[in-house]
């Protein structure tokens, strides 16, 4: 055996096996090592972008919720305001309630007055005529002197 023959064939060997891999192998291995880089940094610029995503969500819920405080306090003034309106309408209506009672208590009284003291007129007339009478130890007829009934019923007035 020749040492030069055994060398070439290794290094021809060499050289095609080099080629083999080069030609069939390699390009697989590549675009497979290529196809999860690719996935490997698709996965990182999401998880940058869910980064973001979350505080721009963090930053917005924030905002959102004081928003809503705000807008709480301002229903809890509008609601508390217009419970003050609605007391003062209520007072404003019982006391006209009240004076309107008050007006047609004191109009009742007054009729009830008035027809006391006509009731009264009444009796105070018959009396003085009873009385008269019992003077005059005669019936007065009331028919008959209508006019002296009536003279005597306005001087009491």
């Amino acid at each position: 055996m020749n040492i030069n023959f055994t060398l070439v064939s290794q290094a021809l060997a060499f050289s095609i096996f080099i080629w083999f891999t080069i030609k069939y192998v390699w390009p697989p291995l590549m675009q497979a090592i290529e196809e999860r880089q690719k996935v490997i940094a698709d996965g990182l610029a999401a998880g940058e972008r869910g980064k973001q995503d979350l505080e721009l969500a963090s930053q917005r819920s924030t905002e959102v919720l004081k928003e809503a405080r705000q807008r709480a306090a301002e229903i809890v003034t509008l609601a508390e305001k217009r419970a003050s309106e609605i007391i003062e309408e209520a007072k404003l209506i019982a006391k006209e309630e009240g004076s309107r009672i008050l007006i047609g208590a004191k109009a009742e009284i007054e009729h009830e007055v008035f027809s006391a003291k006509e009731v009264l007129r009444q009796q105070v007339a018959e009396i003085a005529i009873a009385g008269a009478a019992r003077i005059l130890r005669r019936e007065v007829d009331a028919g008959a002197h209508a006019d002296l009934l009536v003279s005597i019923e306005e001087e009491i007035k």
